[in-house]
């Protein structure tokens, strides 16, 4: 392999590159490109289309240094969460060190329904954004800043809850610093309580508990501070590490306590960014508007972002012809963590999609055109998530946690399956249960299996219809049990690379035989007619006589009058020969099929 000497070290890729002219641009053969990309678990042939992310990883383990302009802020995620699960793949190069100054921090709030979270937002809008600004904010934007007793801003985003939540961290958005999680000091930790902190956890992201409604009759404090304790989350005056806060959304007690904790929290690790360089964030909303066209709505975490600026956001792109901030008022630039809208786009991108400024209008138009073309050649999918994808990255070693969404029929059989299942452990592999509890496996399920990079198990449960089409969309992949002991060693299994594929039988075709046309003693040809599907060459084929199976084989020839074919179909006749038999009778069945890896 020729490499390039230090001085030519330096490399710029675009957000698309063919592996031939990744080759080139690393002085080194599509040879060695298509090697480096099998080591990261990516196949790919000479002429196919590879994002940015992949041709940095090759570059990277190739000795290349990145330009950094071209590299993604350190708060933002990789574009695909599949980058994020490879080695080598944290490209997310710091900036200079003397660029960074210290931005707001961002806040999603989740919790369980009727905990109060609306009632929260609502009156931190009321107490902390200036009066006559906060009418209608979130049904214009879906995010604001609010000021806290010491001057310093927090921005929310106003999500539905933890499902949006987890869908923006399953395209790849870290998009929030902190995660506040309400809970209801009347009715305790509730099943979406415990959803919520899950997905924050699985997110990685830091949490403080909002204990609300300590102002109601029944409410009982110590309780729910207690089943917070059964999660792991001590609180600091029990002598663990997890913030709580007293507050009481409708009468406004603690509002200003917890504003000061998201910010004690978030100074632990402090957010920073860099607002002199171009702009870098995330769409948390967008629509179509009949009168001023593609509004989205953004989130910039690095950067700034100013009006007249060319912007590429997956296949959409455009100029931004206008911004407006979170009260409407038309701004000339949006700087680290402001939420904006933005007017321009080509069309609408999604939600927790990347957003990012380019050169030019004709740098983002041309990026979004090899997008879409690398997308229709089927380069742009995500990768399925199964049990043996998940073995082969262990094998690998590109996977450290093997992330489990668990899913029984009750809280007796739970509580025993997440047991057995952290017992699986070994040194290599750490089997995590980011999220268990009884109940059908629904769509929030399956959008933390995407962000997780994990599998969902099913004990005596099915998923529900919109689940199943969310996670045949996401390839993701739902495994049902009925035993305990199979779920287990399935597991067991896949952490140690041992689970052997799994076929099944699937049915081409239906043959009624008509004749027979005897060649010597032991050969017979058949002469059939297809009646349904189609039969081939190389087709497994079954006699039926009967109702009953009398031989089960595979087609040793298959003619058309005196011609070989490859396949012939519902409504024409044929000849076939069977491997090793030959005691056909007129009125045989003959059931053609083939076996399908299922997994």
């Amino acid at each position: 392999m020729t490499r390039a000497p230090e001085s030519e070290r330096r490399v710029h890729i675009p957000q698309a590159i063919i592996v031939k002219d990744l080759a080139g641009l690393l002085h080194t053969t599509p040879i060695e490109v298509i090697k480096e990309l099998m080591k990261n678990g990516v196949m790919a042939t000479i002429n196919q289309v590879v994002d940015f992310d992949t041709a940095a990883v090759v570059a990277s383990d190739l000795g290349f240094v990145l330009d950094e302009g071209r590299v993604e802020a350190p708060i933002g995620e990789a574009t695909d969460e599949r980058t994020a699960e490879r080695p080598g793949a944290s490209l997310r190069i710091v900036e200079e060190a003397e660029g960074l100054q210290p931005r707001s921090p961002v806040v999603t709030v989740l919790g369980h329904v009727d905990h109060g979270k609306t009632t929260l937002l609502d009156r931190i809008r009321r107490a902390h954004v200036a009066e006559g600004e906060a009418g209608g904010i979130t049904q214009r934007i879906g995010a604001y800043q609010a000021t806290a007793p010491d001057g310093r801003t927090v921005t929310f985003i106003d999500t539905p809850g933890h499902a949006a939540f987890t869908e923006m961290r399953a395209r790849g958005a870290r998009v929030t610093d902190v995660a506040v999680v309400v809970v209801a000091a009347d009715d305790g930790v509730m099943p979406q309580t415990r959803e919520a902190i899950d997905h924050a956890r699985a997110a990685g992201v830091p949490i403080v508990i909002a204990l609300n409604k300590i102002d109601v009759d029944n409410a009982n404090p110590d309780r729910a501070k207690q089943q917070l304790m059964a999660l792991d989350l001590v609180p600091e005056e029990y002598g663990g590490d997890t913030v709580l806060v007293a507050v009481s959304a409708l009468k406004g007690q603690g509002i200003d306590d917890l504003l000061e904790s998201v910010l004690l929290v978030s100074d632990l690790d402090p957010p920073r960014a860099n607002p002199d360089r171009p702009a870098v964030g995330v769409v948390l909303d967008a629509s179509t508007d009949r009168h001023r066209g593609v509004v989205a709505t953004l989130l910039v975490q690095t950067g700034t972002l100013r009006q007249g600026d060319a912007v590429l956001s997956g296949l959409a792109h455009g100029r931004a012809k206008a911004l407006e901030d979170q009260n409407g008022k038309r701004v000339k630039e949006a700087g680290p963590s402001m939420p904006v809208v933005m007017l321009g786009l080509s069309e609408v991108p999604l939600a927790g999609q990347r957003f990012e400024v380019v050169v030019s209008d004709r740098d983002a138009r041309g990026t979004a055109t090899e997008r879409r073309r690398a997308a229709e050649a089927g380069g742009g999918g995500r990768a399925r998530v199964t049990l043996d994808s998940l073995f082969g990255a262990i094998h690998r070693g590109a996977v450290a946690d093997f992330n489990v969404v668990l899913k029984t029929d009750s809280q007796g059989s739970l509580d025993p399956l997440v047991r057995a299942l952290n017992e699986l452990s070994v040194d290599e592999v750490n089997v995590k249960v980011v999220h268990a509890a009884p109940g059908t496996v629904n769509e929030s399920d399956v959008n933390l299996a995407v962000a997780s990079h994990g599998v969902i198990l099913g004990f005596n449960v099915e998923p529900e219809p919109g689940a199943q089409r969310l996670a045949d969309a996401e390839h993701v992949e739902i495994r049902r049990y009925d035993v305990i002991y199979q779920l287990l060693e399935d597991v067991e299994r896949a952490v140690q690379g041992l689970l052997k594929p799994v076929f099944e039988q699937r049915e081409d075709g239906r043959v009624e035989v008509r004749a027979i046309f005897r060649l010597g003693r032991r050969n017979a040809i058949a002469g059939c007619y297809v009646q349904d599907g189609n039969v081939k060459r190389d087709s497994l084929i079954r006699v039926l006589r009967g109702g009953q199976v009398v031989h089960e084989s595979k087609v040793a020839s298959l003619k058309r009058f005196n011609d070989d074919v490859r396949e012939v179909a519902s409504g024409y006749e044929c000849g076939i020969m069977a491997d090793g038999f030959s005691d056909f009778e007129v009125g045989d069945q003959i059931v053609a099929y083939h076996m399908e890896q299922v997994r």
